[in-house]
Formats: C-alpha cells, sequence, structure tokens
C-alpha cells in the first residue's frame, strides 16, 4: 500500500481528448487539479481535487463505463472550480489510474458501495454539503449511491438508466441481438466461476456513440483507461441487475437534475425518463444540453451544462 501508482502526469491519453474540447477547458499547467489517492478495500482509487475551503459546496464528479474521472475534471470539475465550488472526480475501481488490488475482482456493486463510503469519508473531514453528478453510468451510479447513503444534497445525472428494464437494456446494448444473446451468456459465465473473463466494453455497449466527433471517437477508442477499457463478465452481470436500495417510487433523499445532451444517440431522453418519471417524491429537473453528444465537447450545450448545475448547486447549498 506504501507503492505510489502513477498518476495523469505519465498519461497521454487525456491530453489528446482534451485537445477536441473547447480551448477554455483544456486543462494547463496552471489549472491542473490537485492529484490525491484514497485507499479503499485494497484498491488505491485515485481523486482529481479542486480544492476550495470557502465553498459553499462540493461536487463529487462519477464518470461511466466510456470515461475516467480526468474527463470528468475537464468538461465540469474545472469549470466548476472557476464558479466557486469544490470539485473532486473519482476514477473507479477498474478505470481511470486507479490501482486495483491485485486478484481482487471488481463489480457494479463494489462502485455503488465505494462512491457511497467515499461520501462518508468526504463528509467525515468536512461537513460541507455534498452534491454528486455522473456521466452516462455514472448518472445512475449517484443515484444508487444516493439511495445507499441518503447523506447528499442533490444529484445530476447525464442519464438515468434502469438496466432492469428491457427497452434500455437493449437500446444501450451494442445492438438488440447481443443483450439478447449475450447478457444470458454473461451472467452464466459469472455463475459457473468466470466472472473473471472480460471483454472490450465496446462490444457490450453502444460506444460507438460516446462521442459525435469520429476523430475524437479514435481517440477515446484509444485509451485503455476509458471508451477502451475491458470489463470482467462479473462486473457487467452486476450491473445489468443492480437492485438499488431505494426503488425510485420510494426515493426521498435529495432533489435530482438531469442534464441531457440534444445530440446523444447513446442514451436519448425517453430512456431517462423510463427512470425519472417513476420518481414523485422529490423535486426532478429536466435540462437540455444544445448541439451536444453524450461525452459533450461542444458548445453551447458545455456552457448549459455548467449553468444548469451552478444554478442547482447553489439551490441545494440553500443560496
Amino acid at each position: 500500500m506504501n507503492e505510489q501508482p502513477q498518476g495523469y502526469g505519465a498519461q497521454a491519453s487525456w491530453r489528446t481528448i482534451q485537445g477536441f474540447l473547447p480551448e477554455e477547458y483544456r486543462l494547463g499547467p496552471d489549472g491542473m487539479p490537485v492529484e490525491e489517492w484514497w485507499d479503499w478495500r485494497g484498491h488505491r482509487i485515485h481523486l482529481d481535487r479542486f480544492p476550495n475551503p470557502d465553498a459553499p459546496i462540493r461536487v463529487i464528479l462519477f464518470h461511466g463505463v466510456g470515461t475516467n474521472g480526468r474527463q470528468m475534471s475537464t468538461i465540469l470539475g474545472a469549470p466548476l472550480a472557476r464558479s466557486g465550488f469544490e470539485t473532486v472526480a473519482i476514477d473507479m475501481p477498474g478505470y481511470g489510474v486507479t490501482k486495483v488490488a491485485r486478484g481482487v475482482p471488481v463489480t457494479y456493486d463494489d462502485w455503488v458501495a465505494a462512491a457511497s463510503d467515499f461520501i462518508d469519508a468526504e463528509l467525515a473531514r468536512d461537513p460541507r454539503p455534498i452534491i454528486l453528478y455522473g456521466l452516462s453510468a455514472g448518472g445512475m451510479l449517484t443515484y444508487h449511491a444516493a439511495a445507499l447513503n441518503r447523506k447528499v444534497k442533490g444529484i445530476v445525472g447525464m442519464t438515468f438508466l434502469d438496466q432492469r428494464v428491457q427497452q434500455v437494456a437493449d437500446e444501450t446494448a451494442y445492438n438488440k441481438l447481443m443483450n439478447r444473446l449475450g447478457m444470458p451468456q454473461v451472467r452464466l459465465a459469472k455463475k459457473i466461476g468466470l466472472g473473471a473473463l472480460r471483454m472490450p466494453m465496446s462490444l457490450a455497449s453502444k460506444m460507438r456513440a460516446l462521442v459525435n466527433d469520429k476523430a475524437a471517437l479514435r481517440a477515446c477508442y484509444a485509451d485503455r483507461t476509458s471508451a477502451g477499457n475491458w470489463v470482467s463478465m462479473a462486473f457487467l452481470a452486476s450491473y445489468a441487475d443492480y437492485v438499488p436500495a431505494l426503488e425510485p417510487e420510494k426515493f426521498d433523499v435529495c432533489p435530482i437534475l438531469l442534464t441531457q445532451p440534444a445530440e446523444d444517440h447513446w442514451t436519448p431522453l425517453h430512456l431517462s425518463n423510463l427512470f425519472l418519471d417513476r420518481i414523485a417524491k422529490v423535486p426532478v429537473r429536466k435540462v437540455m444540453l444544445d448541439n451536444a453528444g453524450h461525452y459533450p465537447i461542444e458548445q453551447p450545450g458545455l456552457r448549459q451544462m455548467h449553468d444548469a448545475i451552478v444554478q442547482f448547486a447553489r439551490e441545494c447549498a440553500g443560496r
């Protein structure tokens, strides 16, 4: 545990990917996050933090299955920090530069547990309120973590996808046939002890719709710590079948904001609506991001996302 893993300073992929963002969203030498490491169940989990002890509220940023924490820092962590918030982006086990404990299988249940434990760790060191943001699968991760933890003041998702719903699973998989034939095999592999077998996430999901710029997509695919990542059968099965601590009809933890890219060809609005329309005990707000793809690299969507989250965060902080 004393060995210090390599951070993003040693990785070129994120710099290539951020080159497709508007110039003001690219991290330069004077605007880099503080890199930290959090020890959790044998894993050394990487954090990108923009500290601000005067911020009224803090934002924890979660990536999805085609991105990583540094990509969250560029599109949102740094912009929110410039607007006066403290932000921290986390690399979930198996993604980014987090160092996974040798021989320890990673499941989606671990992601939820890690997210909840990290919220507890953050509140233990600093009682200022916290909201969560999640991109893609990270959106539902914010919900699952909030339902389990019950201590956050708000959640923001790029999507809210309940993979237990057949329509959602069919439309977000590589294709419908892959989902209908492949997922039973994935579940069987886990059941008979072959859960450690791995496959490219790009074959399990519609990763080809991650970004709408083809050159940017090639750069993302080339990054084995984000869109080019391989995941285990155990992770895929647990992701598909995860049961939240609170079903949407009973969710009463905090308000919810959906920031939906208008040109998202992977997870369009109707898929999140299948879940969000079941929530009645807390306010749910939906904001469309014009011209933006699933991983948004376009204006005005990036600016609209930032502005909507700033307003939402201030409301959650009571400001």
